[in-house]
């Protein structure tokens, strides 16, 4: 048993919210009842806090704020050994390494990090002198044991893949030494993601709404989709935080707007749909992100394949499959208008993977070149012989489906507005709005809409490997192969420095571009409505992956309130 430095207690229980909360999207006359609960309920809070029915607070504290950050963050347990808050948030828990807002690893419970030369021992140095929430030491026990959790449970745990770890051991109190099984650099990436619990305290059904962390923030009541509340950890290893107290909302997004409006709430996620409109007292806060929207263009003929198991599969296209449709799209789109028509000019133009990222391919090239792409088209063979508007190709039109699958509004806007800049290369669009279950069975042959961003480079093995290709959900599902590209995502894995990594990796997206697999369009912003006077420290806050809402408490512990 580790030593117990400190404990303590709260007696905070405060009622932010009871049952009811509205759940999905779209306001209609029958939220009107609802929204009122909602206001009275915060309101009602407020003066509980006012009140003094909260836990101990500093001073020097500002006592609570009101957020919503959407509703996928009370659509999981919040257990890390489950993959909770893998992207780089250490909010309750943290990790060995953290994300910086250059998108660079350094370190969190980590001091420093090797090696060597073969890539198959990976030793992290831990800080001392750090404390979980309920004073216990941190200490490399409690790394092992993290980690061996998941290692014993992999099916717990689809967000972090420990496969190539052979053991963890702990050196002493504060040294770790990981050894994998073959060599594979994505693994730092796989230590900024794995967030550490306390081997003494840890209990799979509690810590799912009541984890126990190192980080600025402890949990102190969690109501499922309603709530969850937190409170500064007074056992945390840095600066305290400014602010004592936060109340997670959940509710739909066109209630909270509401709520914002009326003054209850001082950070509220919005969408495209809202970024022109004005509240008094708030300002419109657009951050920077990974998270890329794209298309799916299958590569292959219509045809029917095996994968490894001997199941069969529809794949291919018979418009996609052709280079000369994918390139002329590519270069003779005009993006900006096209974010502009689905955005109100929300995002950033895209044509490859990411910039801000170390491992990605930053080459860029012009788009809406529409003169250059029809002719492409044409020396293709592609020709409107019958003047409709629609290219033709050996009886073929020059036409086809895209999937904005689920309820995702935004997507489904993004791919009619491509399909309207689309028209001027004498393409037909039409889009399709469907069930997931119809997406994933219609992933090899029918373009989809994707949605993509994370710091591990991983995702372009996922997508540009042809070992995944009919092997995994989502992965390669445009058939592409290319040996070459095969190549350079091997030695990115296989290689024993960060530096000759991201080389390879950068390699890998160039020559898989060329080919235009994907057709990137737009590296969207995430917009929030921010209360003047608090500061959520836009300079730390880290470059959003993908997800729209909760990465904004990337760096809550950052965050300040002037009243």
């Amino acid at each position: 048993m580790k030593k117990n430095w400190k404990k303590n207690s709260s007696t905070f229980l405060a009622m932010l919210l009871t049952a009811g909360m509205l759940s999905g999207c779209g306001a209609t006359s029958s939220n009107t009842n609802e929204s009122t609960n909602n206001n009275q309920m915060i309101s009602e809070a407020s003066d509980a806090i006012e009140s003094g029915d909260t836990a101990d607070s500093s001073d020097d504290a500002n006592e609570s704020i009101n957020v919503y950050i959407g509703g996928t963050i009370f659509d999981e347990s919040m257990d890390p050994i489950k993959g909770f808050m893998c992207y780089g948030y250490p909010l309750v828990n943290e990790a060995l390494l953290q994300v910086n807002a250059n998108s660079e690893y350094v370190g969190s419970l980590a001091s420093n990090w090797s090696v060597s030369d073969d890539a198959l021992t990976h030793t992290y140095e831990l800080n001392k002198d750090i404390h979980f929430s309920d004073g216990s030491d941190f200490t490399a026990e409690d790394v092992v044991f993290t980690y061996q959790q998941v290692m014993d449970n992999p099916g717990l745990n689809e967000n972090v893949d420990l496969s190539k770890l052979a053991s963890v051991t702990a050196v002493n109190d504060y040294t770790v030494e990981f050894k994998l099984s073959e060599a594979y650099s994505p693994f730092v990436d796989t230590t900024a993601m794995l967030q550490i619990v306390p081997s003494d305290a840890y209990s799979s059904e509690t810590f799912d709404t009541t984890p126990i962390g190192t980080g600025a923030y402890k949990v102190v009541q969690y109501d499922a989709n309603q709530q969850i509340i937190l409170q500064i950890n007074e056992n945390y290893h840095g600066a305290q935080p400014d602010i004592e107290q936060v109340n997670i909302i959940s509710m739909d997004q066109d209630t909270a707007y509401s709520n914002a409006v009326s003054g209850q709430m001082d950070v509220v996620m919005v969408s495209s749909t809202y970024i022109n409109e004005n509240i008094d007292g708030m300002s419109l806060e657009k951050l920077e992100t990974m998270d890329v929207r794209n298309i799916s263009l299958p590569t292959l003929k219509p045809q029917t394949m095996k994968d490894s198991a001997g199941t069969e599969y529809q794949v291919g296209n018979e418009v996609t499959s052709d280079i000369a449709v994918r390139k002329a799209l590519a270069i003779g789109i005009d993006r900006q208008t096209i974010i502009n028509n689905a955005f109100n000019g929300e995002g950033v133009p895209s044509v490859n993977f990411t910039d801000n990222l170390v491992w990605a391919n930053t080459e860029n090239y012009e788009d809406n070149k529409v003169d250059e792409a029809n002719a492409l088209l044409e020396e293709a063979g592609w020709v409107d012989t019958d003047n409709d508007g629609i290219r033709e190709k050996d009886g073929v039109k020059c036409a086809f489906s895209i999937i904005a699958p689920g309820s995702d509004e935004d997507r489904y806007k993004l791919a009619t507005a491509l399909a309207e800049n689309a028209k001027a290369l004498g393409i037909e669009i039409t889009v399709r709005n469907e069930s997931w279950d119809v997406a994933e069975a219609e992933e090899n042959t029918t373009p989809i809409v994707w949605g993509w961003g994370q710091f591990s480079p991983t995702v372009i093995y996922s997508l540009y490997h042809s070992d995944m290709f009919l092997e995994a959900q989502y992965a390669n599902v445009s058939g592409f192969t290319n040996k070459q590209v095969d190549q350079a995502i091997e030695k990115a894995i296989s290689a024993s420095s960060i530096e000759d990594a991201n080389n390879a990796w950068k390699e890998a997206q160039k020559m898989g571009e060329q080919e235009y697999p994907y057709l990137f369009l737009v590296n969207i912003e995430h917009s929030y409505f921010v209360k003047d006077g608090l500061n959520i420290s836009v300079d730390t806050q880290i470059p959003h992956p993908h997800g729209h809402g909760s990465p904004i408490i990337c760096n809550l512990k950052d965050w300040t309130l002037n009243e």
